[in-house]
This record gives C-alpha cells, sequence and structure tokens, in this order.
C-alpha cells in the first residue's frame, strides 16, 4: 500500500521494476513509526511557534474526525421534537444509543450542502451528496474530468500534518472504485471519496482493516514490528538511492519534453525521503500491544467496529489528529439481514412512504447510529495525556450528504457533533441553526483546531456560531 499522502508520477526509468520501486516506498512510507503521547507539558514544547496548532488549552492533542453514512435518513425519526438542553436534551428513537454520551454530542440542525442539489446537473444526488460532504463545492459532472475541491480534513491536515507522523487517515468500510462513471454519468471517484488534496486528486481510503493497522504499526507480532520496521527502513533507502541514480543517469538522453517529466518524478521521490527523515525524527513507533487484525471481516458490524478502531488507535497513539470514515458509499444498497432487513439500503430508501420501508430505514439508520456511539463511548473511557478523555479533545461530525434519501434533498442535512473540543464545544444539546452553509461549521472546526488562515471554505458565509 502506497502512501497517498505522497502521489509518485511514474517516470521513464532504465531497467527499474515498477512493482519493486512501489513495494519498496510502500514498506517504508506508508508505515510509519507513531509517536506515544507524552505528559501534557511536553506535547506543544517540541514547537513552541506553532503551539495553538492542533492542540487544546491543557496542551493535549486535539483532534477531528468526519464520518460519514450513506443515503440520508429518515427525518421524523432523527430530529428531536424541540431544541432543548443539557437534561432535558430527548433523543429521537434513532438517536437513542447515544444515550451514554449524549453529555459529550450535539445534535447541529439547519446545515445545507446547496451545491449537492441538481442545479442544472440533473440526476446524480447520489455522487453529488457524496462528493461535496466534505469539499462544499459543485462537482464537475463527467466519469473522465474529475474537479471537486480541497476537502476540509486536507485543509486542516496541511496546517498541522507536521505534528504527527501521519498527516491525515482515510478509512472505507468497501473496496472503492477509481474510475468509470458511478451516478448518472459523475465520476466513480466522487461516490467512493471523502477526502480530496486537490480539485483532482482524491484520498483514497483504506478499507482492508490488515493493511490499516500496518500502516500505523507495522507488519509481525508486537515484538517483531520495530525490527521489521528498521529493516524495511533500510530496505527502502536503498530502492530511493537506486532511482535516484539511475533516473540521473539517464537525463542526457532524454528530450526537453521527457525531462521535464523526469523533473517531476524526481520531485516525488525527493518528497519520500524527507518523508522518511521526518518518520525517523519520531522515534521507535508506540506498540498498542495487540495483535494484527486477520482482514476484512465477513461481518459487517464486526468490519464496522474494527475501523472505528483503528481511528481510536491512531488517535491514542498521536499518530494523526485528522481522519474520515466512509461507512459506505453514498447509494450504497447493503441488505442488513443481521438485524432483519433483507432488502437493500437503498432501493428501501426510495420508500415512498410507505411505512413498512420507512420503519426498515429507520432501523438501518440506529444501527450505524449504535455502531458510532461505540465508537464515542470507547473513546470517552480512553484517558488523553491531560487526564481528559479521547472524546474531550476530539470534534468529530457524523452525517450523511443526503438529507431525505426518498426525496433526495440536501437542506437540514442529519448532522451530529460528538466530543468536547478540548473544552471548547457546548454539548449535551440540539441546536437548531438557520439554514447555514455546511462549510460553516468546517470554519468554526479549523479555527478550534488553529488553522486561522482559512478566511472561506467551498460556499461558507461565515463562521458557524452557537457551537
Amino acid at each position: 500500500m502506497t502512501d497517498r499522502n505522497d502521489p509518485i508520477a511514474p517516470g521513464p526509468v532504465a531497467d527499474l521494476s515498477r512493482r519493486r520501486f512501489l513495494r519498496g516506498l510502500g514498506t517504508c512510507v506508508a508505515l510509519p513509526a507513531l509517536a506515544s503521547l507524552r505528559p501534557a507539558g511536553a506535547l506543544a514544547a517540541s514547537a513552541p511557534s506553532v503551539k495553538a496548532l492542533g492542540t487544546t488549552a491543557s496542551g493535549a492533542p486535539l483532534r477531528s474526525a468526519f464520518v460519514c453514512f450513506p443515503n440520508g435518513a429518515i427525518p421524523s425519526n432523527w430530529w428531536p421534537e424541540q431544541p432543548a438542553q443539557g437534561a432535558d436534551l430527548r433523543l429521537s428513537r434513532t438517536l437513542e444509543p447515544l444515550e451514554p454520551v449524549r453529555d459529550l454530542v450535539q445534535i447541529v440542525g439547519g446545515l445545507d450542502q446547496i451545491n449537492a442539489t441538481a442545479g442544472p446537473d440533473g440526476a446524480g444526488d447520489h455522487a453529488r451528496g457524496n462528493g461535496t460532504f466534505l469539499t462544499s463545492v459543485r462537482l464537475n459532472k463527467s466519469a473522465t474530468d474529475i474537479r471537486a475541491g480541497v476537502s476540509i480534513d486536507q485543509a486542516i491536515a496541511r496546517r498541522i500534518g507536521h505534528l504527527t507522523r501521519l498527516p491525515s487517515l482515510e478509512l472505507s468500510c468497501e473496496p472503492g472504485r477509481r474510475s468509470g462513471a458511478c451516478d448518472s454519468g459523475y465520476a466513480c471517484a466522487y461516490q467512493f471519496n471523502l477526502s480530496w488534496r486537490s480539485p483532482t486528486t482524491p484520498m483514497a481510503p483504506e478499507s482492508n482493516p490488515r493493511l490499516a493497522f500496518e500502516r500505523l504499526f507495522g507488519e509481525g507480532p508486537p515484538d517483531q514490528r520495530q525490527a521489521n520496521l528498521e529493516r524495511r527502513r533500510l530496505e527502502q533507502r536503498s530502492v530511493l538511492d537506486f532511482v535516484m541514480d539511475e533516473a540521473r543517469s539517464m537525463q542526457r538522453r532524454l528530450d526537453s519534453e521527457d525531462r521535464h517529466k523526469l523533473d517531476q518524478y524526481l520531485t516525488g521521490v525527493r518528497e519520500i525521503e524527507s518523508r522518511i527523515e521526518k518518520a525517523e525524527q519520531f522515534g521507535p513507533p508506540a506498540d498498542p500491544g495487540i495483535d494484527t487484525p486477520p482482514g476484512v471481516p465477513p461481518e459487517f458490524g464486526e468490519y464496522v467496529q474494527l475501523m472505528y478502531d483503528m481511528m481510536l488507535l491512531a488517535f491514542q497513539t498521536d499518530s494523526t489528529r485528522v481522519a474520515t470514515f466512509l461507512l459506505a458509499h453514498d447509494g450504497s444498497n447493503r441488505s442488513f439481514d443481521f438485524i432483519g432487513v433483507s432488502e437493500g439500503h437503498h432501493d428501501l430508501s426510495h420508500h415512498q412512504n410507505r411505512q413498512e420501508w420507512i420503519d426498515k430505514i429507520a432501523d438501518i439508520d440506529r444501527w450505524y447510529v449504535s455502531q458510532f456511539a461505540r465508537f464515542l463511548d470507547r473513546l470517552r473511557q480512553t484517558p488523553d495525556a491531560d487526564g481528559n478523555s479521547l472524546l474531550q479533545n476530539t470534534m468529530i461530525v457524523y452525517g450523511s450528504g443526503n438529507a431525505d434519501g426518498n426525496r433526495h434533498t440536501h437542506d437540514n442535512l442529519p448532522i451530529l457533533l460528538a466530543g468536547g473540543g478540548g473544552g471548547a464545544l457546548t454539548t449535551g444539546r440540539y441546536v437548531r441553526h438557520n439554514s447555514e452553509p455546511m462549510a460553516n461549521l468546517f470554519l468554526s472546526m479549523a479555527d478550534l483546531m488553529g488553522v486561522d488562515d482559512l478566511p472561506r471554505f467551498g460556499d461558507s458565509t461565515g463562521r458557524l456560531s452557537n457551537l
């Protein structure tokens, strides 16, 4: 698995096995060592000039995550009856699984993604709902000419990514499709990616728990991971040296166009070298002391829980402070036989007001929330460097790019904001905003992460107040 933060343009290098080269990169760059959490006072001390970036007031890491579920929700089962605060908050049927952690959750109503609406582009709400969820821009409707926007997680990671071994972590519970058309002429890339490094470059998520774990902690059993990592580093340096020597020897035999291509290629290699040096500066990896997951579980519930656990481990070891998790692409037609729903999710979402179908969709919505609630509870039980919980020092958006799946609406999206944000968020309540762009929420989160040079994002109109 290559490191998606460092895409490398292939170049014409003589007698070089591309498979060998990529395998060499994957063994080190994609599997960097991690740093254990240090005492709170030391967390910010290593970089006093950027002390406010990605940290809480106590100096502990501040994390942001974005979790997306497919096909919208049943609005009447999602929203509480009326805005309330504190102990008076009465969770709806769909959100009842959040009861154990409701004091660290706020339900956020009135947020829209207007760029996901049809406008002049016609059908394709699933692609647009997915592709705009974190970008807040209108997608270019094409199967080949891909143009979205930088997603908010990557805008944050650009500023705080240097604080951790991995600038960001992207996860999913299904293999992605990276080419061709998927929804009414929209590229599959829109529907299978939440995170975008640039308008044309998605950050492809990892869908295999084993590979995600090995990226974080290395290969092998706990007592062998450090030795394996050191061996891979030596092997990769050898591969990189070989690549650079071979490429330089070719320059005098190339025309100007190919020399330009080769320069781009060598720039990518140099970036990899820089990443290796950066990873080594963090010292030996933190080992969670658990066995490597066996791969993709056959049972979907276990699969989802494993991927949530990967995010928890990444935050616990401070390997990254920015993560995204695509539970399933919008338009997913997965069945949920294990909760008594044998029909496909997407098929049921077009219920046309048939109560039996509405009830089944509500059961699926509640099941997804129950998995999220388990994750939040585990975060709450995990202490952070400053004595607070990981949940207290995290901000997690949970929601969907479609609101009412039956009508394909994109206003008043079903959105939760979980975690205390290091004490900066007012939780345990339902706040109904007055039809504001979701990008306003993203700007407010970026501010809390210390990213103070982001005046606008997507279709934002300002910061979201009352958080």
